[in-house]
């Protein structure tokens, strides 16, 4: 069983600095150290965050010149540890995240060194005071948060990637910006054969919040579901997965100013181009219906 080799990557946008702080500080005390960190500012500078606090291996920080959404700044951190060659796994955690336990990372390296075909991890996310939201359970229904195993999509907030996988599934759809990366990443990695564990003992504490906080949820949300589609699905489930979607909306939606900006997010994702297709097999569309969520909800 060989050991992987891990990384910490975050991306910063520069308004969180005391958050940022104490998530490094957190993963200073990890009783297995990471091999290196890199912090990216996603369209900020960075402070010296090696001569302020004390942590372990090599750290990278890395100005973006623009705000390139999280998907963007996460692949200028691939980026930079593939020049770097040494990493085997990369853990993304949001900088307003914290690692209450010291094994996260050990728990990690163990999880891939027992699997080869392990591709991506989900950390459980959970308030200071515990408590999940459901949207942050990659199940369908009112899953219990502390049910592990084997599932379709992982959260952003806090998980774990292995480099060879991402080499053949490729990185995150950064002109997605915000929204739906984790889905398309997701699918991408299950038609290759890779599995997805959520591990539920690997907690990142993280505030309660909503995706609705964002100006740009709307459109975004909309405007990438349709994406998503056209670059992932077989023909025949697009109108199936974008029919559900517009019926939820509407049930679930009360704000007339959210519908519009939902519905132009639709037609922008109609409109414009969704990028390379390359869709899922029917056997992938199969496997994730076993996993208890077919690629339509």
């Amino acid at each position: 069983m060989t050991e992987p080799r891990i990384a910490v990557a975050v991306v910063t946008m520069g308004n969180r600095p005391a958050e940022v702080d104490a998530l490094l500080e957190s993963v200073a005390k990890q009783d297995l150290a990471p091999h290196r960190i890199v912090i990216v500012g996603n369209g900020c500078p960075l402070p010296d965050f090696a001569e302020r606090l004390a942590l372990p291996g090599e750290v990278t920080p890395i100005e973006l010149d623009e705000n390139l959404g999280c998907p963007g700044g996460r692949n200028a951190a691939l980026e930079q540890l593939r020049e770097f060659g040494d990493v085997d796994v990369v853990v993304d955690l949001d900088d307003d995240g914290l690692l209450v336990d010291a094994d996260v990372l050990r728990r990690v390296r163990d999880l891939y060194a027992a699997d080869d075909r392990l591709g991506i991890v989900g950390f459980r996310i959970a308030d200071e005071n515990g408590e999940t939201q459901q949207r942050h359970v990659p199940r369908i229904g009112k899953s219990d948060p502390l049910r592990g195993g084997y599932v379709t999509g992982f959260l952003g907030g806090g998980h774990a990637l292995r480099m060879t996988m991402l080499a053949e599934t490729g990185d995150w759809p950064a002109e997605f910006f915000f929204a739906h990366e984790e889905t398309d990443l997701a699918w991408r990695a299950a038609d290759a054969g890779w599995r997805i564990l959520y591990a539920p003992e690997i907690l990142l504490q993280h505030p309660k919040t909503s995706p609705a906080r964002h100006a740009i949820y709307h459109r975004v949300t909309a405007r990438n579901r349709v994406w998503l589609t056209r670059r992932r699905l077989p023909l025949a489930l697009i109108p199936v997965h974008l029919g559900i979607w517009i019926l939820l909306t509407l049930a679930r939606n009360r704000s007339r100013a959210g519908l519009r900006a939902w519905f132009g997010g639709f037609l922008e994702g109609l409109r414009e181009p969704a990028g390379e297709r390359r869709p899922m097999r029917w056997r992938t569309v199969w496997g994730l219906c076993r996993l208890g969520r077919p690629p339509v909800i």
